[in-house]
């Protein structure tokens, strides 16, 4: 197997050992050790995994040693130990949009180009491209998607219908049903979203390539101040500002944004699909019964919604052992195994899933239907794919929360490309 290298982000507080009680199996070939160290988040992808290892232990004589964090744990532990160069770590479960670039251009990972097409019956050609893309680096596969979120327009049936309205396959028309459904419903707003500066970001990204912008553009430059961008932050910035709930504030993140949308006070809502079951289970929402769900409205460049990533598997490129931690990942993301999670409410990254009726049927019909148009639509990216994840959101989520304000959203978006291009330099030095 190849594995050269590519190369951040953890305190341990938590470890779970499985497969104790099974007998060891001896050293694998080349020095490898019986244990492999699998590092995952608390995830229910994490949680169906944990339950099926004994099989692979079985399968394999592998004895697999998984350690569990939350997601700060997580990239503590990282920086941590990925820093100081260790090989106590095999296989590493990581956000490729937020750490990805990182890790990949320290050399963290294995490079898994040749891994990944040398079993015809695993099927690389199998995943989609917006993932694929997304955890590839300088043309390696660094890691393999095993959790995709698409971003989706979330809306309510009974108000549609009074109000006489098809869903909006538009901008324009969505800016149109809002603002008619705000002025027929007191009380009610026509939109709701994300408005945090960097929590809005990911959110806004489908607006942006919707009407043909990108964060960054061919030729690697900030491009945050086109046409197309200031198009589109002007009009997230006026569903929110004229059609969104009354004295909304510049801080609400997805948990504020749902509950406002499942206390049946608004109309349309845009919002990752994994989040779906908050909006239909009556347990948690007013509005369970009449919630649909639709792609992102076309802008001028159609229909674009985000298809990412969210989490992926990598082998640590100081790992001895990374030939058994390729058969764990291969294991972990066979087509069997990604439509069983898929079944539990994971959204997997391979297209055949999406194809297969089974793969579907526990999703709302119209949420499918809606997944499969992002997924073949999709951009692999919700957010500037840099090192400094975090201050890039600061700068790209200014002229957001400036359009929701009603400022001129025109010249903050000139001030944070200058700004977000200065980022770009300096991480290209």
């Amino acid at each position: 197997m190849k594995r050269s290298v590519i190369r951040t982000t953890g305190i341990v507080t938590a470890a779970l050992l499985l497969g104790s009680g099974l007998a060891a199996c001896s050293p694998g070939a080349g020095g490898e050790s019986e244990t492999l160290r699998v590092t995952l988040v608390n995830h229910v992808w994490t949680d169906i995994i944990k339950d099926k290892i004994p099989e692979f232990e079985k399968e394999t004589g592998i004895k697999v040693e998984v350690a569990q964090f939350g997601e700060d744990q997580l990239s503590d532990q990282y920086n941590v130990k990925l820093n100081a160069g260790t090989d106590e770590i095999d296989v590493m479960m990581y956000r490729p949009l937020q750490e990805g670039k990182l890790f990949a251009k320290n050399g963290y990972f294995a490079d898994l180009s040749d891994s990944v097409t040398e079993n015809a019956d695993w099927d690389w050609s199998d995943y989609q491209e917006g993932p694929v893309d997304s955890t590839s680096y300088d043309g390696q596969v660094v890691g393999v998607p095993i959790i995709t979120e698409q971003e989706v327009l979330y809306y309510r049936k009974d108000l549609l219908k009074a109000a006489g309205l098809e869903v909006p396959t538009t901008m324009d028309e969505l800016l149109a049903a809002a603002e008619q459904i705000k002025s027929e419903n007191p009380g009610v707003a026509g939109f709701v979203a994300r408005t945090a500066k960097s929590a809005a970001v990911t959110q806004f990204s489908s607006f942006l390539y919707s009407y043909g912008g990108d964060f960054i553009d061919e030729d690697g430059n900030a491009s945050i101040d086109t046409p197309e961008a200031k198009a589109a932050f002007a009009t997230y910035g006026k569903l929110i500002r004229d059609f969104g709930p009354e004295n909304v504030s510049t801080d609400v993140s997805w948990p504020e944004a749902m509950a406002i949308f499942t206390q049946g006070n608004a109309a349309f809502y845009t919002e990752a699909d994994s989040l779906y079951k908050n909006a239909t289970d009556p347990t948690n929402s007013k509005v369970s019964d009449t919630v649909g769900f639709a792609p992102i409205p076309a802008g001028p460049a159609g229909s674009k919604a985000y298809n990412v990533p969210s989490w992926a598997l990598g082998i640590n490129e100081a790992s001895p052992q990374q030939d058994n931690a390729w058969k764990f990942i291969e294991w972990a993301t066979s087509q069997e195994m990604t439509l069983e999670i898929q079944q539990a409410g994971v959204p997997g990254a391979r297209q055949s899933v999406w194809e297969d009726p089974s793969g579907v049927s526990t999703y709302p019909a119209d949420l499918a239907e809606t997944i499969a148009i992002a997924t073949k639509n999709g951009i692999g990216h919700d957010r500037p794919l840099v090192i400094k994840v975090p201050e890039a959101r600061e700068i790209v989520g200014d002229p957001i929360v400036v359009a929701i304000t009603g400022g001129d959203s025109d010249a903050a978006a000139d001030a944070a490309n200058k700004a977000f291009q200065e980022l770009l330099d300096d991480e290209n030095k």
